[in-house]
């Protein structure tokens, strides 16, 4: 196993640090609210010891790998951050999500911001206030991004995330919880997936019209949380599913073609709740953590075909996020 850090965001009690590969625990939280809720981790594309973290108090940034936190100059008093993206090819380029719903760029490593035009409804009586719970882009155009809303949908920027505008025709569901971009193969073009609260849902023309796969027909439920592909592997897709928000029992599912079929992963019996996160590193793709959002820690080390449960549980985890030693 790659020596590593591994780091898993709470609500309510900060960023904790295990490194041991999660034998043992730490709080990571100097420079910031040791009980802050984190909601997003985002790993610097190069170098891995530059984490971003996003909570109730703001956006952070540490270079020392989580010895020490220093919150930056974002436009972001009374909002959640939720989301976070470093763009692989252009990591000083940053996308921020947000609840209530706004989107944040930054195009110098988060010391200066302006806020994108985006039509975002806000306002959502069964969650109070809508959240921009993911943001992903294509690798190899730098421009092309899209984020997912709970509860209000896709949009898609195709300027870089200067500007966005809202998509998503046939969706099952406009509560948006993780998507993905997988590139075309062979006889398959590129297509993007999204995990919804009533299915999973796929599109072949960049996000415009969407089709649900009836997901509930290969995986015990149909509540679609989190998604996520090895490094280097981008037709091996991990779908966290569960039986609700937050659910009393989850697994992990596994595609090896882009999302077409779906099969259970190998795992410790089911999880105490919904499986809500995953963590992966470039620098080994068979290295991946999960974790329900009831506390579970789960390792696998064969790029998630099977998976083991680690010892310590927490409260509530909402991220995730692993680094190699340098």
């Amino acid at each position: 196993m790659t020596p590593h850090r591994l780091f898993v965001g709470t609500v309510g009690e900060g960023l904790f640090r295990s490194l041991d590969g999660g034998e043992s625990f730490r709080r990571a939280c100097e420079g910031m609210f040791v009980e802050c809720d984190v909601r997003a981790l985002a790993v610097h594309p190069i170098e891995s010891k530059t984490l971003y973290l996003g909570s109730e108090r703001g956006l952070f940034v540490s270079r020392d790998s989580a010895d020490s936190w220093t919150k930056l100059p974002a436009p972001l008093e009374g909002l959640q951050v939720w989301s976070l993206w470093v763009a692989p090819s252009k990591p000083e380029m940053l996308l921020v999500g947000t609840c209530p719903s706004h989107l944040f760029r930054s195009e110098d490593g988060g010391e200066t911001w302006s806020e994108s035009p985006a039509q975002l409804v806000r306002e959502c009586p069964r969650i109070v206030w809508t959240r921009v719970t993911c943001l992903v882009g294509d690798p190899e155009n730098a421009d092309l991004l899209w984020a997912g809303v709970e509860i209000d949908g896709v949009q898609r920027s195709r300027d870089g995330g200067r500007t966005w505008q809202p998509i998503g025709e046939g969706l099952s569901s406009r509560d948006i919880h993780a998507l993905v971009f997988v590139p075309n193969r062979e006889s398959q073009p590129r297509r993007l997936l999204a995990a919804t609260n009533n299915d999973l849902n796929v599109s072949e023309d960049d996000g415009a019209t969407w089709r649900p796969l009836q997901i509930g027909r290969s995986m015990p439920w149909s509540y679609c949380r989190t998604l996520i592909q090895p490094h280097g592997k981008p037709h091996e897709i991990l779908l966290g599913n569960g039986d609700g928000p937050p659910g009393w029992c989850g697994v992990v599912g596994r595609s090896l073609d882009g999302g077409s079929s779906w099969q259970t992963a190998e795992f410790p019996g089911r999880a105490n709740s919904t499986i809500w996160n995953f963590a992966v590193h470039r620098s080994d793709p068979s290295l991946i953590y999960a974790s329900s959002v009831s506390g579970q820690v789960y390792r696998s080390l064969d790029g998630g075909a099977s998976w083991h449960r680690l010892a310590r549980e927490f409260g509530e985890i909402r991220a995730l996020a692993w680094t190699p030693y340098d």
